[in-house]
């Protein structure tokens, strides 16, 4: 049997980790874009990879007060309160609160919310520990996300006995770390998670072979984590609106795709993918979302910072990339987009002039503000086998090792230690 794992709230429930009076209060989590990494001021950044990977991404942060209501961070010197909520608190929920709803509607809807900073090295480290605490525990784990973990108790705990296990789980993991968590079991784990939906929050739900058929029936399509918006639109132009309905017509699926019938086996709790332990990480990025920009200078300089924070972790990870790419997006809700593919030795002045030519050649609306830059690389060099170029691997050594030392600076005093004069 697989059991799903979802931490309740996961950000409110850290808050409270290291903040007992948040408990039994109204909380949220804001979001908004990380500008303050083009600030002219040097600040204390350091980058966390200790949890990342093909799951959960890595995170620069900052030190920085835990104890407060952050409400003042969203608010503009014109008195605009901006941003949004990732997470939300079960008490501010009662109220109406919702992820996703902007910071300015869930203080008219709940007055008293108090509102926290995203403090992501500390959401990270948590993780890793209840990473750790699932592996000692359970032989065979997946990490979904930051906030889920999947674990395949085949062999290992009997089916009579998962009950008490995944109780006792539960209650261990409120002990020993303070997280609240939510645990669902099925022969799926795509089943296992709907049922950690229904069991939350802080509860536990089994969902037995001869159970599934009355646990899918009126359940929503949007309720499956296979389905996506896309998906969902063309079954509900299919008439299907229901898991359901989806399993009394095999004929829609069965002769269709495969994806289509590993959809339709998946919704009928027939799932004999295995867990993936450990996942090769393909691509890192860093983006940032700011107020319309149309200085191209600026924008330069911000694509300047933005490559000297990837530089950083490609350093940190010891990867070589291959593929680099830039994205735009304006304020007309336009688009921009250049990669290019090259074989030569990373370093950050060679990773800093490509991003800035790809930034140049992305940037097909100049007469248009942008309002999001994104930086990616891909294809490792550990991964593809591909050789540098040899033309200029002598000067790129040199400027690996260069930039190995930076790095070792700016782990040690902060990200902002040294930076390029196109910064400032």
């Amino acid at each position: 049997m697989k059991i799903h794992i979802d931490l309740d709230c996961f950000f409110v429930s850290a808050e409270r980790t290291i903040d007992p009076n948040l408990k039994g209060k109204p909380v949220g989590i804001g979001g908004r874009g990380d500008t303050k990494i083009f600030s002219h001021k040097k600040s204390r950044q350091f980058l966390n990879l200790k949890n990342s990977g093909a799951f959960v991404p890595a995170y620069f942060f900052e030190h920085q007060s835990s104890k407060q209501n952050d409400l003042n961070k969203f608010i503009d010197p014109d008195g605009r309160i901006r941003g949004m909520l990732t997470t939300t608190s079960y008490e501010a929920r009662a109220y109406g609160v919702k992820t996703g709803c902007t910071i300015r509607e869930a203080l008219q809807l709940c007055p008293e919310i108090i509102i926290k900073q995203p403090n992501m090295r500390l959401y990270q480290e948590l993780s890793y520990k209840l990473k750790i605490f699932l592996q000692e525990r359970i032989p065979v784990m997946e990490q979904g996300s930051i906030d889920e973990f999947y674990g395949d108790l085949d062999g290992w705990v009997d089916d009579k006995d998962v009950p008490q296990f995944i109780d006792d789980l539960k209650h261990e993991a409120l002990e020993v770390l303070k997280l609240p968590l939510s645990i669902g079991a099925a022969y799926s784990k795509f089943t296992a998670k709907m049922a950690t939906n229904d069991a939350k929050p802080f509860g536990t739900k089994i969902v037995y072979p001869h159970e599934v058929d009355a646990f899918i029936k009126e359940k929503p399509l949007k309720d499956f984590p296979g389905i996506g918006r896309r998906t969902e639109a063309v079954l509900l132009a299919r008439g299907l609106t229901t898991l359901g309905e989806i399993q009394k017509h095999p004929n829609i699926f069965l002769h269709s795709t495969k994806s289509q019938k590993e959809l339709y086996e998946r919704v009928c709790g027939i799932d004999k993918t295995p867990l993936q332990q450990e996942r090769e990480r393909k691509s890192i990025g860093i983006s940032r979302t700011f107020d319309p920009e149309i200085d191209r200078k600026e924008l330069k300089r911000c694509v300047i910072i933005l490559s000297r924070h990837l530089s950083h972790a490609l350093i940190r990870m010891n990867k070589h990339p291959t593929h680099y790419t830039v994205s735009i997006r304006y304020d007309m809700n336009q688009k921009g987009n250049a990669a290019i593919t090259i074989n030569r030795l990373f370093s950050e002045p060679f990773l800093r002039t490509t991003l800035l030519e790809l930034f140049e050649q992305a940037d097909i609306y100049t007469n248009l503000k942008v309002i999001r830059i994104g930086l990616s690389c891909s294809a490792f060099t550990q991964s593809n086998h591909h050789t540098f170029s040899l033309l200029e691997y002598e000067e790129d050594t040199k400027r690996h090792r260069l930039t190995q030392s930076t790095s070792s600076l700016r782990e040690k005093y902060g990200l902002d230690t040294l930076q390029w004069g196109g910064e400032l």
